[in-house]
């Protein structure tokens, strides 16, 4: 290359991809899947649970207000934030499970981006045609009145599926029925506004323009699921010794063509416009629909079904020397799925045995130490605790406070003339405390004495406490 050449651009543009319709078992199953995942990310924020007359009777509620995560009969509270930790890591060891089994299967079939993306595509088919007729509108580059209306009304539709989208977000963070008329007549927080601004403009670029390139470029999966597969790992792939060499003659006995007549079928549907007889590839996201674009041409043509299917790399031995593939569960349950999947029940177990243990009352006891102890006018030994009282309960409950040790100590109540205190239904009460000892008496002598702090609920009779000290005039 000369010193006058132009540089060459390390940048391709992006070539819209225009996919195929097609049918058969996998794209039915994307079908169910997608109405699935849509009708319980749209509908979810709309179902009622009653709790009480005090709390929100919406069954899933993100309440960043009042610190509180409702999801039907369970309430999460900000100290339990680890039960949405194991959740998260749940997730991940389950994604890793699927990989490792199947591949990118989530991003053919389950992740948000591919289910926007097809939903959007289906709105694009609707409206301009399948993949000619797309094309074509494309390609043309005078912009009619046809033209304008077809790109308008599709638009129209996307925008609509976004606001929706983030509309539905937002429900999850407040009363939907409520949030819904604050939107409609203005008077919703601007946070909530801007909030599904973001999304419905996300939405609208990212399923009706990006789409397969935040598959490629955006998303760091691809780059990850090499860790998590093997060579028993089921994915998309060309049975190569079978379908080469490809051709479109006639098909006999002499012929040495193989079953790929060219078609260019399993290319035509692939939603990232990749060929998958070229190999395995970074951008396949496991969707399977040339496997049905592939199965139905072999149909009309008289071959087997298979030529493109789900299959194992240690299998290709096997198969190229005429033996058939080993079965399918052996290579799903094999050493490392059968980790994941242990690793991923113990995290499970852990939750639940968590969840079913954990008190509906609750305490924490934080001493003041600033002075550690105060000595009254009578000689007593007065120590000061902010004692906070959790009541995890629909309504309001009475708490008694008690000591269990020492009998020569005595709890006082500030702004309370006894043991007892009101706590409001599903709140947390800070409450001052004090803990006295008679001058002379062995806790006002002493250096420190270890304190347990009792708390019961009398109208259910459960129990919890929290261990302290008591600091007396040793210290």
């Amino acid at each position: 290359m000369s010193d006058s050449d132009p540089a060459p651009s390390l940048y391709a543009a992006r070539e819209p991809i225009f996919p195929r319709r097609v049918s058969g078992p996998f794209r039915n199953l994307k079908w169910i899947i997608m109405a699935v995942t849509l009708g319980i990310y749209y509908v979810t924020p709309w179902i009622r649970w009653d709790r009480g007359p005090s709390l929100p009777d919406q069954a899933v509620l993100l309440d960043l207000a009042n610190r509180r995560f409702y999801f039907f009969w369970i309430e999460i509270w900000p100290h339990e934030f680890y039960f949405v930790a194991g959740l998260l890591i749940m997730a991940g060891l389950g994604l890793f499970l699927f990989t490792s089994a199947l591949g990118r299967v989530w991003c053919g079939y389950a992740c948000p981006q591919t289910v926007w993306t097809d939903l959007y595509i289906l709105v694009e088919r609707w409206i301009e045609g399948d993949r000619n007729a797309r094309l074509r509108l494309h390609r043309q580059e005078k912009l009619d009145f046809r033209k304008a209306r077809l790109r308008v009304t599709k638009w129209t539709v996307w925008l609509l599926i976004g606001l929706a989208t983030g509309g539905a977000w937002v429900f999850y963070f407040a009363d939907a029925p409520t949030l819904l008329r604050d939107l409609v007549t203005g008077n919703a927080h601007p946070v909530a506004y801007t909030t599904m601004l973001i999304l419905t403009g996300t939405t609208f670029l990212f399923g009706g323009f990006a789409r397969e390139q935040i598959c490629i470029y955006a998303c760091p999966w691809p780059r990850i699921q090499a860790a998590m597969m093997d060579e028993d790992t089921l994915v998309v792939g060309y049975r190569e010794w079978r379908g080469e060499p490809r051709g479109k003659g006639k098909r006999t006995a002499d012929s040495e063509l193989g079953d790929c007549i060219d078609c260019m079928a399993c290319v035509n549907v692939c939603p990232v416009g990749i060929d998958i007889r070229d190999g395995q590839q970074l951008e396949c996201i496991t969707c399977a629909l040339c496997i049905d674009a592939c199965d139905d041409m072999m149909a009309k043509i008289g071959k087997p079904r298979g030529l493109i299917d789900y299959m194992a790399l240690s299998d290709e031995t096997r198969e190229r020397a005429g033996e058939p593939p080993r079965n399918v569960w052996k290579h799903i349950l094999r050493p490392r799925t059968i980790m994941y999947t242990g690793m991923w029940a113990a995290v499970g177990l852990a939750l639940l045995f968590a969840l079913f243990i954990r008190p509906d009352i609750d305490l924490t006891v934080a001493p003041v130490r600033n002075p550690t102890f105060v000595t009254l006018s009578d000689g007593t030994i007065r120590n000061t605790y902010d004692v906070r009282l959790r009541n995890k309960h629909g309504e309001e409950r009475p708490f008694k406070l008690s000591l269990a040790g020492d009998q020569a100590l005595e709890v006082q109540i500030e702004g309370n003339d006894g043991d007892t205190v009101i706590v409001a239904a599903d709140t947390a009460q800070l409450t001052r405390v004090y803990i006295v000892a008679s001058g002379g008496t062995g806790p006002a002598s002493t250096d420190v004495t270890p304190v347990r702090i009792w708390v019961e609920d009398l109208q259910s009779g459960e129990r919890a406490y929290k261990d302290t000290t008591f600091n007396g005039q040793g210290k």
